[in-house]
């Protein structure tokens, strides 16, 4: 037994993230699970698959036992695209991505300037019509720099030319708004708790606004930067003129440039911002598996930088630290060094790598060897 072991963990936790691009959260506490069972047979193994309110939140609400709802509503591209949230007893979790993704996309294909939130306005509006009280928006993958205009646009919202005719989708089509109404925005939000969940504390517009940071992820050149950039300054000072200062305070709030800037739009609409893991973790039932756990194994595809900054390992580390209870982690990759990690709260990370050195076959059969990292977990902490 290795000299991390510890004596007597009979019940583990799995909570862990999806390894994007390979295996979904589901499927990463399952291989979790099985390589477990195969060291220690009959282990007591409970899994809760977590997200950060990014793609993939909506299916960890469902594993955690909420209702899946779908919706027929509209793409980033414009086209119809079926969506899901999540309900359960008049709370509902809403993922942007399902309506506004960028794996929405086809294959190759961008859009910067014209992909539009409006899809996720419609699923906000099924999720009031389903009864939900309180509204978790999950903000992140989006194929999206719109500010939120589109969302907005489909909760009731006018957004007008200078010809008086609407402007188009898309944060470019913003460089052409000249006038902007909210009064007729669902009042529905106004009796609802609406929270933004985002893993993101960038601004709307500005060197760490959305368009800069991350409109080249979803096909932004240089010069899409600058006019998105601009478009979206111009929206805040549209708004400003509509309904007074708070628009450009929100525009600097922490929040407002999740997910293309559709965190704007929520906070516009009145929600509060809270990092996304967090959140999540409550709403998940996180504390009380945690409570019944005396080992976890959390995780996500890349361990690195980004991880420790609101990422769902780091979360799931840092409440498990604070209840005392060990925490290793799983990854396709291993970027941080141990130190790093013992600050986050991991007591050792298990890189798909370290059995299988080809990224490319790692990423190809992620789930049997992931399977073979579970047995080195269990017999290093379980044997």
């Amino acid at each position: 037994m290795a000299d991390a072991a510890v004596e007597g963990t009979r019940r583990v936790l799995v909570a862990a993230d999806k390894f994007k691009g390979s295996l979904t959260a589901v499927e990463v506490a399952q291989r979790v699970t099985a390589g477990l069972r195969r060291v220690v047979p009959g282990l007591e193994v409970e899994t809760l698959p977590v997200a950060d309110g990014g793609d993939g939140t909506v299916a960890a609400a469902v594993a955690a036992g909420f209702e899946r709802r779908e919706v027929r509503v509209t793409g980033p591209l414009g086209e119809p695209v079926t969506a899901a949230f999540a309900l359960r007893e008049g709370t509902a979790v809403v993922e942007m991505a399902e309506a506004s993704g960028l794996q929405l996309l086809p294959a190759g294909v961008f859009a910067p300037l014209t992909a539009t939130t409006y899809g996720s306005g419609e699923v906000l509006k099924a999720a009031l019509d389903a009864g939900a009280r309180t509204i978790v928006f999950g903000v992140g993958g989006s194929a999206t720099t719109d500010g939120g205009a589109g969302m907005l646009a489909a909760l009731g919202a006018v957004f007008l030319d200078a010809d008086g005719a609407p402007v188009g989708p898309g944060g470019g089509a913003l460089a052409d708004l000249a006038s902007a109404d909210l009064s007729g925005v669902d009042p529905r939000f106004a009796e609802v708790d609406f929270v933004l969940a985002s893993d993101v504390d960038n601004p709307l517009t500005g060197p760490k606004g959305c368009a800069a940071v991350y409109g080249p992820q979803k096909g932004a050149s240089e010069e899409d930067v600058r006019t998105l950039d601009a478009a979206l300054a111009h929206y805040a000072e549209v708004l400003e003129k509509a309904i007074g200062p708070k628009a450009a305070e929100l525009a600097a709030s922490p929040g407002a440039g999740g997910a293309g800037g559709i965190g704007y739009g929520a906070l516009l609409l009145g929600a509060s911002f809270r990092p996304g893991i967090e959140l999540m973790l409550e709403v998940l039932g996180f504390a009380p598996a945690l409570q019944r756990a005396t080992l976890v194994i959390t995780g996500e595809g890349s361990l690195d930088e980004q991880t420790l900054h609101g990422k769902a390992p780091a979360g799931v580390a840092a409440a498990a630290r604070a209840a005392d209870k060990e925490v290793v982690a799983v990854c396709g990759r291993l970027a941080l060094p141990h130190e790093a990690l013992g600050r986050a709260g991991i007591r050792r990370a298990y890189p798909l790598t370290e059995i299988e050195p080809d990224v490319a076959k790692c990423i190809a059969d992620a789930g049997p060897i992931l399977e073979r990292v579970a047995e080195r977990i269990a017999q290093d902490y379980l044997s």
